[in-house]
């Protein structure tokens, strides 16, 4: 009963914290790439800070929005699940701004592909337990190609994988299933 009720909750606006984190981080991504790309200067990596700078702000907004139903154990575990993937994605990203070479991108990937396959297992939505699963498998595009750009769109490519398409079909279900 909990886990159909979690479904049910997570299934109606879910997919915005995927899509808003999905999205910011593409945006970053590519702007990170073309400016690398365009002038090899590494102190745009800095720019990477800006995925929390910015998408922590829109998450409180868009949750500010949202209408609170009650919280079961199950919304707080995942909402813990997440918590600690975050902190943990932000460890090797500001280890990243002072270890030369470090492969931040792969454990990135590894990590939230990690997170969206926990969070599809514990509400048993196969679209998040694939495109997270997928993730994981493809992060090791990341740490094969880290000496190299084409790293970047990689990893962006992997976030629309694993947060965008996943956060538009939690939208659509929704849409489907409330019309």
């Amino acid at each position: 009963q909990m886990i159909r009720n979690t479904q049910k909750k997570m299934e109606k606006g879910s997919g915005i914290p995927f899509l808003i984190w999905g999205y910011v981080t593409i945006a970053v991504s590519l702007t990170v790439w073309y400016l690398l790309g365009k002038t090899g200067n590494q102190n745009w990596n800095f720019l990477w800070f800006a995925i929390p700078v910015i998408g922590f702000p829109v998450m409180l907004l868009a949750l500010k929005r949202k209408t609170t139903l009650p919280k079961t154990y199950i919304d707080k575990v995942i909402s813990y699940v997440w918590i600690v993937l975050g902190v943990s994605a932000l460890i090797p990203s500001m280890a990243a701004a002072v270890i030369h070479n470090f492969p931040v991108l792969f454990l990135v990937v590894l990590l939230i592909s990690a997170g969206t396959a926990m969070t599809g297992l514990v509400i048993k939505f196969k679209p998040l337990v694939i495109s997270g699963f997928g993730g994981m498998l493809l992060s090791i595009l990341c740490l094969i190609l880290r000496e190299s750009l084409d790293s970047i769109l990689v990893f962006a490519a992997l976030f629309l994988l694993v947060q965008v398409i996943p956060g538009h079909i939690l939208n659509y279900k929704n849409r489907k299933n409330h019309v």
